[in-house]
């Protein structure tokens, strides 16, 4: 994989920021990018998230069927299996997203449902970074809130 990623400046260029991202690294990059085709037919975030099977699906019937939103899990299986270990390490590693992680598991109190939605974060975070060709920036957030409250 590596010796046809040399051939190819483009995609070793986006492989290279997509490594910038915490948790994700040269085979998690160069999975996502195999599967979605370089995200050639994606139009948008939410259907990235139902490409991968990474969107909540609900059973609702009127008033008598209610049952307990979950996974759709009907997407690419690849997709979903490459981002698990990235979305681990980013917890462990990012302060962001462990921060994100003990909100969603002290409001729900499931660690799995917290772990898919990081998931479905990292997952969303690459399609960002890929489409405006930048890297990673842990300080983003915090420049934004600053600029705005100079104005």
């Amino acid at each position: 994989m590596r010796s046809l990623l040399k051939q190819d400046e483009q995609i070793k260029r986006s492989v290279k920021l997509l490594c910038t991202l915490p948790g994700v690294g040269f085979l998690t990059a160069a999975v996502v990018l195999a599967e979605t085709n370089g995200f050639e037919l994606i139009r948008n975030k939410r259907q990235l998230a139902s490409y991968a099977g990474l969107d909540v699906k609900e059973k609702l019937s009127g008033t008598s069927v209610k049952g307990k939103p979950c996974l759709s899990k009907r997407g690419n299986r690849y997709l979903r299996k490459a981002m698990h270990f990235p979305a681990l390490g980013a917890i462990r590693t990012d302060e962001r997203f462990k921060a994100i992680f003990t909100r969603l598991v002290s409001r729900q109190g499931v660690k799995m449902k917290a772990v898919a939605a990081i998931q479905r974060k990292l997952l969303e975070m690459i399609y960002t970074l890929y489409k405006n060709n930048t890297a990673y920036d842990k300080h983003h957030l915090s420049k934004n809130a600053l600029l705005t409250s100079l104005k």
